[in-house]
């Protein structure tokens, strides 16, 4: 999980493992390990795959970007967590993903419009298809999110679950 500055990475991690969501600004030191035991729906017929997350939680300050690599290293996918309300964060995506794809050129990458419960409906929607067509090529799915409410954040975790497997 990757992403700028209080975008809401550790919110939206907790409210997908712990089911919680607290509004007190906690901020990342280095990197925070979670994990969460899934079963994947079944395919074409076949049998549902159990599988195990991990989760590390990248802090997003500007220093910590250098050695962010390092621990990219190895994931078979990654989201990108940007604050809807706050364009600065939506613009570092590009970064982001160019960061992932110098260690991980074909890991799956998900983006998540997270604090979506803040913004307008309508225009929340416009930006997200404005990122999903400029983001195309590089991304498997994006999503408008909210770690207060948990609007789409089940389905984040699971869709990016379901990519690292092909």
């Amino acid at each position: 999980m990757v992403g700028d500055f209080s975008v809401g990475k550790t919110s939206l991690i907790r409210r997908y493992v712990e089911g919680k969501f607290d509004d007190r600004y906690l901020s990342t030191v280095g990197v925070k390990i979670s994990r969460r035991n899934l079963e994947l729906p079944s395919v074409d017929g076949a049998d549902p795959q159990a599988m195990q997350l991990i989760i590390w939680d990248l802090e997003g300050q500007t220093k910590f970007k250098a050695i962010a690599p390092t621990y990219l290293q190895g994931s078979k996918g990654t989201i990108i967590v940007a604050d809807i309300s706050r364009p600065e964060t939506i613009a570092s995506i590009k970064g982001h993903i160019d960061l992932y794809r110098s260690v991980s050129k074909d890991g799956a990458i998900m983006i998540a419009l997270n604090k979506a419960d803040l913004f307008e409906p309508a225009k929340s929607a416009e930006i997200l298809s404005q990122l999903k067509q400029d983001y195309q090529a590089d991304i498997v799915e994006a999503y408008n999110t909210s770690a207060k409410s948990g609007q789409n954040v089940e389905s984040l975790f699971i869709e990016l679950a379901t990519a690292t497997l092909h």
